[in-house]
């Protein structure tokens, strides 16, 4: 007798959901039973947060409707269709029994309730819990999070943490009921690969413990790889392929998928490569994968030339008052004593984890930020010796693309108006129709149409409101780009496109680029030297075969072995970091210990005694 497949905790049939007259997924099907982890993988646009947000609920607020289908949920009471639910019924199920990771945390924490009272909420709401309870246990879901000083975190508000320490706090506050099912929608983007392995194996084991199930939405395939049992591939709102995740890897059926998968950068592909390497994209055409572009090393580094940007001895500390008369008591030591020089037509990534100071760096650089003591050097001068209008004219020179692209485009204004402003600030042009002609070949170099110039920020995708960043970055014409975290939330397609054109933009132009990533297998591909940081110092320097083939320091080690590999067949144990988490923060006095570095092969530098 056949053993019969245990009930799905949670089943969703032939769900369609509209938004007007728009149909954004039809009659998709799947399901996910208890202590299995389905991942829904997939492009923007392509359905996968709709989805998420439908078994939620929550898109009912965003407009929705639901013409077909049922999402079956398994409770304590027996079998119920979520879809006939009312929101007060919902709200019981919501955070207790199905809880959701947002993507977007900022949007998601309220910025004026500390994260304390943010965790312990759901804890008296759900739990029943009294305020000193709901608090020491919201004390130990962020230890469970490897947040450091998670005491005094508890007091903090959410625009005092990092984005990386955002995203843990809600997955500390998703865990906080312990519930059947969680949904978690791109969980780890924001974070780096030494966290995102503690945070996926903390997933695992609260799998084990309570024999949840998790719907994983991500555009990772390394993440999907590692966690997922089972794939569903959604393209335009539907699900194109659905299977086992080993057989999606190996044997992909939908042209879809085959380009999905070709396109993921895969740490150790540019093995005994000397220069980063222009590689053809992998499009669909005419319904199969196909090559496009050209091959190209990118030998753009000017070695010979003076270099662009001298960094030397630069030191970024923070005072944060905790003396009950307002004296310093504690201060966070962002960068301690950091060196390194760009080249014309290089590119220089400083990799690290969240804290590490990699943001401090390029905000110093591009005057957002007062150094401590240091020099910067740019073209030559250093910028201590610049009058004002000089370092107006450095602004110009060096451009900063951030992280979030919605946050830094101005959602009043057209995208004209923001790509235009550079070109009016600086002076560069000064007709009208000059301007307007610029802006829209700027928008055709970025991949984007003139059409586009008259929207507003809310009508693209993540993608194309970072190419349009990209395009604003560009209409000052600068020397030096630099790109912070500026690929971390796009779909891998998207992501190989960018690389690309930051790739012909360097070949172009000769831009130099300080690219700050936690993405290690996108640094192999671009780079051509490396900086690891660790705590604000430099842990070892050197080009990228050196950093990626012979890394030497333990911490370079760890970070590269953290990267998950896109195949399921090479599925490690996720190690766990034991001890204290280390914290920026010291008493003033306790200075750190500066390690000194030492040169072990040319141009190959290795911090000792650490």
């Amino acid at each position: 007798m056949t053993p019969t497949a245990p009930t799905p905790l949670l089943a969703v049939d032939d769900l369609s959901v509209e938004f007007g007259a728009s149909r954004v997924i039809e009659n998709l099907s799947f399901s996910v039973s208890a202590g299995q982890t389905v991942a829904i993988v997939g492009e923007s646009g392509s359905g996968k947060s709709v989805t998420s947000l439908s078994i939620m609920r929550l898109a009912d607020m965003l407009g929705a409707n639901y013409p077909t289908g049922r999402i079956l949920f398994q409770t304590s009471g027996g079998e119920i269709d979520l879809l006939k639910l009312d929101q007060k019924k919902m709200r019981s199920i919501r955070g207790k029994e199905i809880s959701m990771i947002f993507q977007e945390p900022m949007t998601s924490l309220n910025p004026v309730f500390t994260i304390g009272d943010q965790v312990a909420e759901i804890l008296k709401l759900h739990e029943g819990k009294s305020n000193s309870a709901a608090l020491a246990e919201a004390k130990r879901l962020l230890d469970m999070v490897r947040l450091p000083d998670a005491a005094e975190l508890l007091t903090r508000y959410p625009h005092q943490l990092s984005g990386g320490m955002r995203q843990r706090v809600m997955i500390a506050m998703a865990l906080a009921c312990r519930p059947r099912l969680l949904i978690a929608d791109e969980p780890t983007t924001a974070l780096d690969v030494t966290i995102q392995a503690q945070i996926l194996n903390i997933l695992r084991d609260l799998q084990k413990e309570l024999g949840a199930a998790v719907i994983f939405i991500t555009h990772d395939m390394g993440v999907v790889a590692e966690m997922a049992d089972d794939v569903v591939v959604m393209w335009k709102g539907k699900a194109v392929e659905k299977g086992k995740a080993l057989d999606i890897f190996e044997k992909p059926t939908n042209a879809y998928t085959r380009t999905l998968l070709a396109a993921v950068p895969k740490l150790g592909s540019m093995t005994g490569e000397e220069f980063p390497k222009r590689l053809p994209l992998t499009v669909l055409e005419n319904g199969e994968p196909t090559l496009s572009g050209i091959e190209r090393i990118q030998d753009t580094a000017r070695y010979d030339a003076d270099p662009l940007l001298s960094v030397r001895d630069l030191v970024v500390r923070f005072d944060i008052k905790k003396g009950l008369l307002g004296k310093v008591t504690h201060r966070v030591h962002a960068v301690e004593k950091v060196s390194f020089d760009i080249h014309p037509g290089e590119t220089l990534a400083l990799v690290g984890e969240s804290g590490s100071g990699k943001s401090t760096i390029g905000r110093t650089i591009q005057q957002l930020q007062k150094a401590t003591a240091g020099n910067i050097t740019f073209s030559g001068k250093p910028l201590s010796a610049m009058t004002m209008a000089e370092r107006h004219n450095l602004r110009r020179d060096v451009q900063y693309i951030f992280q979030d692209p919605f946050a830094s485009l101005d959602p009043r204004k057209t995208v004209r108006f923001s790509i235009a402003e550079p070109i009016r600030t600086h002076g560069l042009l000064d007709s009208e129709k000059e301007i307007a002609k610029t802006v829209d070949a700027l928008l055709e170099r970025v991949g984007l149409t003139s059409a586009h110039a008259r929207r507003y920020p809310h009508e693209f995708s993540g993608g194309q409101r970072q190419r349009v960043c990209i395009a604003r970055a560009l209409a000052s014409k600068p020397k030096l780009i630099i790109a912070d975290e500026a690929l971390s939330a796009l779909d891998v397609s998207i992501q190989a496109q960018i690389i690309n054109l930051f790739m012909d933009l360097q070949e172009e132009r000769g831009l130099a680029y300080l690219f700050i990533s936690h993405d290690m297998a996108v640094v192999e591909k671009m780079s051509h030297r490396v900086a690891v940081l660790y705590l604000g110092q430099i842990m070892e320097f050197g080009n990228r075969r050196q950093i990626f083939e012979t890394p030497t320091h333990d911490y370079t080690r760890r970070l590269l072995s953290a990267v998950p590999v896109a195949d399921p067949r090479r599925r490690k144990p996720l190690a766990m970091i034991e001890g204290d988490i280390p914290s920026p923060i010291r008493a003033v006095g306790n200075e750190p210990v500066l390690l000194a570095r030492e040169e072990i092969a040319p141009g190959h530098y290795v911090a000792r005694g650490a």
